[in-house]
């Protein structure tokens, strides 16, 4: 099959990047950021030129873009410039996707944008700045620390922060990166769905909730007349118009309201939406997800693969690849991450 021998290559060339690197990086990205009075990435080699076939592209309302959403932050950002590049590598039509930065307000936020407009110059984007006391008494703890991030809990507010014209988004998280033309993800169908999200449910559903919250009928009765399945928020296609008219946030926000005094989940910002959607997501292929390649929430360890045909790969899990590359600990597959990472090693 051509993905695979597509695959292969790109493994083959990203391992030689990692062996033969003089310099992996001497500190910490988050220290460099904050320290370094230069870029500390690269300007992104993209040629910024729609092909015959894109629909003209124009300001944020204009019909014909896509919308993509992503957070930026300190720690995660060499994940979201490595996104966002990958993005642009594989599309047809560059000049027609329009990003959504969603960033929390601090000292290092115009950075955050300077460093996106030198990365990539004639990018179209939009900053949205997160407000973390919207969240901050809702957030309950969870089996990892970065899952209790206000940021994390930002894409349940895109229909909020972005512009009452853009009526539907792509929601990716920040450590994966996209090998396929991401207007094919675009125009998957919703119907009548609010969200459409690759659906997993071999899965074992009852894991993602507590013992209490399975044994009490007015928790989960939620899932009564539905037949509800493990999907992943860090990619998700959304209905932003279906979304404000009914009411989501505030459905979302009930549930983490419920979470703080009856301890129904553990694992941060994923559980709220599996209960308000769960067993109603418009079915995405697989190979948009590739999930689950930073291990579990608390070893990160190796993972392979997933069979079959693969347009975005993602390191969901606590072993991220830009954090195992430098400490010399890759795993194999973080080989094909590399190609799209724009970290000046020489910081």
């Amino acid at each position: 099959m051509l993905w695979i021998t597509r695959f292969s290559g790109i493994f083959s060339a990203a391992m030689a990047v990692i062996v033969l690197s003089p310099s992996l990086q001497s500190f910490p990205p988050a220290a460099a950021i904050r320290s370094s009075p230069s870029p500390i990435f690269r300007k992104a080699q993209v040629i910024f030129n729609n092909g015959e076939e894109c629909l003209s592209s124009g300001g944020v309302c204009n019909p014909s873009l896509v919308h993509v959403a992503i957070t930026l932050d300190v720690e995660y950002l060499r994940g979201s410039i490595a996104a966002v590049n990958s993005i642009l590598q594989h599309t047809m039509c560059p000049e027609s996707i329009f990003f959504h930065f969603i960033v929390v307000v601090s000292e290092e936020t115009k950075l955050l944008e300077s460093l996106v407009k030198s990365t990539f110059p004639e990018l179209k984007f939009n900053i949205y700045y997160f407000t973390p006391e919207t969240v901050r008494g809702l957030i309950s703890s969870s089996v990892r620390q970065a899952l209790e991030q206000p940021l994390n809990y930002a894409r349940n507010y895109l229909a909020d922060l972005l512009e009452p014209c853009v009526n539907r988004v792509i929601y990716l998280d920040s450590d994966l990166v996209v090998v396929d033309d991401i207007a094919k993800l675009w125009k998957t169908s919703l119907g009548s769905r609010v969200i459409g999200a690759p659906e997993y449910c071999h899965a074992n559903f009852t894991k993602y909730f507590t013992g209490g919250f399975w044994s009490e009928e007015r928790f989960s009765g939620t899932f009564k007349g539905r037949k509800p399945c493990y999907f992943n928020t860090g990619v998700m296609v959304i209905d932003l118009k279906k979304w404000r008219n009914g009411g989501y946030t505030k459905r979302i926000e009930k549930w983490m309201e419920i979470q703080k005094t009856e301890r129904i989940y553990e694992l941060g910002s994923l559980p709220p939406f599996l209960l308000v959607f769960a067993g109603d997501v418009a079915p995405i292929s697989h190979r948009w997800n590739q999930h689950g390649l930073g291990g579990d929430n608390v070893r990160g360890s190796c993972r392979d693969l997933h069979p079959g045909p693969v347009s975005l790969l993602h390191w969901s899990g606590s072993g991220k690849p830009w954090l195992r590359l430098d400490s010399k600990r890759p795993c194999p597959l973080d080989a094909l991450w590399t190609p799209y990472d724009l970290y000046r090693h020489s910081h």
